[in-house]
């Protein structure tokens, strides 16, 4: 019992729930009689000023709660001392003796509880706090004197606005900047309000030491070479391997370099995806420096899309598996259109060629600059919004050199319009793994299934024997809610799907791959515990770009 309420969520949860009590005492009235005790002792503003600080404090340590959670040593030191502080803030503002022994308690506890404490700051932290540091206070300044110049009733004769200004920088931190009142009562509240300033500039400079940093950085140049060299030897291993050289993403490496995990820390949450690039005997070198790295830190580690081996590997290094889906394979040398089962493709083959359109498949590296151009522009013209989604199986990138094993697949008409395009890179030397997927809206119906086709029969002639198309997220509550038999469970789970399925493609992408008879490979979602998964899914959801912040935030977290 003792142990749990020393640790990071137990001390989490106390902080919280004082920090609440906090604030509610600092919004009640205090008693009277007790405040004529302080003010017997003090001058007469001590106990407002003390209010008012008391509920900034509270206010800084319910955002702490959170970071505490993480194990940041950071937000156990700030915690620390502001507990201190709100003893004597409690005893200030109206002798609140009950209040102040609740919050010396939770201080010998922070004190006893300094070694489960361990977690470094984000990094990239130290830009954003020097700016609100400096900003600020610049800010309330600015704010404080505007203030007191528009409202000056109670300000002495002569008082110019050089003195509005001095005033309003000192009191921030509750010291007088000279400033005369012609009543005591005036200067009170004009004391009040530019000390909650200075508290809100505490509050924002405590948010930017405790807001995460969105990862160490992206793929270095001398990375990326590093995992291209991996990818050389062991890149058949994993269909999601090539997507490793993502700009945005991270990678860190198993001290004998043979292997690697890749992953982007999205809030507080380290997410990888895909299996472990590299040697699979050395995978476990690579998951235990992952997984260090984000106890170093405080990070929740998460899997996105791992297969049936990754999972098992993870699940060695302590962590949970939950099948999350399937990815539909292409077996070429199995594939084609005849059979009653591949109707649905056969017919909309046909449509294709008697509307004269056309495919070709080409590997990137042979593509010349005009049609590398005319293939981005019409990517971009094509795409549903104005953000790229994809992270576990999307590049970010379409046709650049490096990705020159790559193969794209353009429909045209018969003029030479694009009308739609298919991008595949390398899964190993023998097989391609689908990366973007657009099409002209306004074109014949059944273009995708005419490339998807049309790439199938030439892969044999470019040395490539499997496809990898979309992931069908929960494949299997489709393939066996709608089956005679199925139970009630199923059957509520299958009906939750399809209403989810009008916000997100999730039955459509099942039946876009299921109409080509692929051989389903199960994935899974590998995570600490439980309780982690909302944070998990969260994390997902903005990776993939499906929760997007607004862009003035975005450029925030940027700067």
């Amino acid at each position: 019992m003792w142990t749990s309420l020393r640790s990071p969520a137990g001390i989490a949860r106390l902080v919280a729930l004082v920090a609440l009590m906090t604030i509610a005492s600092a919004a009640s009235p205090a008693m009277s009689d007790r405040v004529r005790l302080v003010t017997q002792v003090l001058p007469a503003a001590f106990p407002a000023a003390a209010t008012t600080g008391t509920l900034a404090v509270g206010v800084m340590l319910l955002l702490l709660s959170r970071a505490l959670r993480r194990g940041k040593f950071r937000a156990w030191l700030l915690a620390t001392i502001l507990s201190g502080i709100t003893v004597v803030l409690n005893l200030i503002k109206g002798f609140d003796v009950e209040e102040a022994s609740v919050t010396l308690a939770l201080f010998v506890l922070l004190l006893s509880s300094r070694p489960s404490f361990t977690a470094r700051p984000d990094p990239r932290s130290l830009r954003r706090v020097l700016q609100v540091a400096i900003a600020g206070p610049l800010l309330a300044t600015f704010a404080g004197w505007l203030w007191l110049a528009v409202d000056a009733d109670g300000q002495a004769a002569g008082t110019t606005q050089f003195d509005r200004l001095r005033e309003a920088f000192f009191g921030l931190v509750g010291i007088s900047g000279g400033m005369t009142f012609t009543q005591q009562r005036d200067g009170d509240h004009a004391a009040i309000a530019l000390v909650v300033l200075g508290a809100t500039v505490l509050a924002a400079l405590l948010l930017a030491l405790m807001m995460p940093a969105d990862g160490p950085h992206g793929l270095s140049a001398d990375e990326d070479v590093a995992v291209r060299e991996i990818l050389d030897s062991w890149g058949k291993v994993d269909s999601l391997s090539y997507f490793a050289t993502r700009a945005d993403r991270s990678v860190i490496f198993s001290k004998s370099g043979k292997s690697a995990v890749s992953y982007r820390v999205v809030g507080t949450v380290s997410l990888a995806a895909g299996d472990p690039l590299g040697d699979p005997e050395a995978w476990s070198g690579a998951i235990d420096a992952w997984l260090a790295e984000a106890r170093s830190y405080g990070w929740v580690p998460a899997v996105l899309g791992v297969s049936e081996a990754g999972a098992r590997a993870y699940d060695r290094a302590g962590l949970d598996a939950l099948e999350m889906g399937d990815e539909a394979i292409l077996d070429v040398s199995c594939f084609s259109l005849t059979g009653r089962s591949m109707r649905v493709v056969r017919q909309a083959v046909s449509r294709c060629e008697r509307a004269d359109l056309s495919v070709t498949c080409t590997r990137v590296r042979d593509l010349d600059d005009a049609t590398r151009a005319e293939i981005r522009q019409r990517a971009d013209d094509w795409r549903d919004g104005p953000v790229e989604r994809g992270f576990s199986m999307a590049l970010s990138r379409v046709v650049e050199p490096r990705d020159g094993d790559s193969v794209v697949v353009l429909c045209r008409a018969e003029d030479g319009t694009l009308r739609g395009l298919l991008n595949l890179v390398p899964w190993g030397a023998d097989g391609l793994s689908l990366d973007l997927m657009r099409r002209d809206r306004d074109t014949e119906n059944g273009i995708v299934e005419y490339m998807v086709s049309e790439l199938a029969a030439e892969c044999p002639g470019m040395g490539v024997a499997r496809i990898s198309l979309n992931f069908a997220v929960f494949r299997s509550v489709f393939a066996r809610g709608e089956r005679l038999g199925a139970g009630p469970v199923l059957r509520l789970w299958h009906g939750v799907l399809i209403g989810l399925s009008r916000f997100w493609q999730i039955e459509s992408l099942y039946r876009a791959n299921a109409k080509y008879q692929p051989e389903w490979v199960p994935r899974f979602l590998c995570f600490r515990s439980a309780g982690d998964l909302p944070r998990v899914a969260t994390a997902a959801l903005r990776a993939e770009a499906f929760l997007v912040a607004p862009l003035w935030f975005e450029r925030f977290l940027l700067n």
